[in-house]
């Protein structure tokens, strides 16, 4: 089973409860997994800022429940069919961190073992980037082999890229900001198992910060 939540969060109570950014919205939204206080985080959120307030997203297969902080007439909840996932086409909704890597060197010029990730910002690098998402999602963590993402985009379909926005958060203290960037699309599945993961899973990096969650809708072409 899995499931799809959207909270309508009024701003005022948004100020109330101090949710200021998206490390605070992340912390929040574990109060909708009460039941379940020491899982590991298999969820995927993303917040939209709407008139007046904000729209919360959360996909998991743990099913979420209303946190106190959400008025009840403004939390729903909806079962995913397993069937929904098994389309050829969709009309699709993403807010993710594109990123590169940048490679870095110490005083002696030997290349770090880690290198920088800076956010993309060009149409091209944005477009390429989400393609290659389509053919590689990850690199498995134990044979280091790229894991197909399980898609393609249409190209005979427009593709919306937003300008990159920096989302600023501070934890523990320290400050920071993660590029987003909203795509909107048509996609095609090229693998549905495949896909499947990708869906659960997220597309790019910064997942705990409301990015990679992608929101679908079946269409035909």
């Amino acid at each position: 089973m899995s499931w799809l939540a959207r909270l309508e969060i009024d701003a005022e109570i948004a100020y109330n409860e101090r949710i200021s950014d998206s490390y605070a919205w992340h912390k929040m939204i574990w109060e909708s997994f009460r039941d379940s206080p020491d899982a590991k985080r298999e969820f995927l959120w993303r917040i939209d800022q709407i008139e007046g307030a904000f729209r919360l997203w959360i996909l998991s297969q743990i099913k979420p429940s209303r946190p106190q902080w959400c008025l009840s007439d403004s939390f729903a909840l909806k079962e995913i069919n397993p069937s929904f996932l098994f389309h050829r086409h969709y009309a699709f909704d993403l807010r993710a961190n594109p990123t590169k890597c940048i490679v870095q060197r110490d005083a002696n010029g030997v290349r770090k073992h880690q290198g920088k990730r800076i956010p993309l910002v060009k149409r091209d690098e944005l477009s390429a980037w989400l393609e290659r998402k389509g053919k590689v999602r990850c690199k498995d963590k134990e044979t280091g082999l790229d894991v197909p993402g399980g898609f393609q985009i249409v190209k005979e379909k427009s593709l919306e890229i937003s300008p990159m926005l920096k989302n600023h958060f501070r934890k523990k203290g320290q400050s920071g900001y993660h590029g987003g960037v909203q795509f909107r699309g048509t996609l095609e599945v090229t693998d549905s198992e495949k896909f499947i993961k990708t869906y659960y899973s997220g597309i790019g990096s910064a997942k705990s910060f409301g990015f990679g969650l992608l929101l679908l809708a079946p269409i035909n072409l």
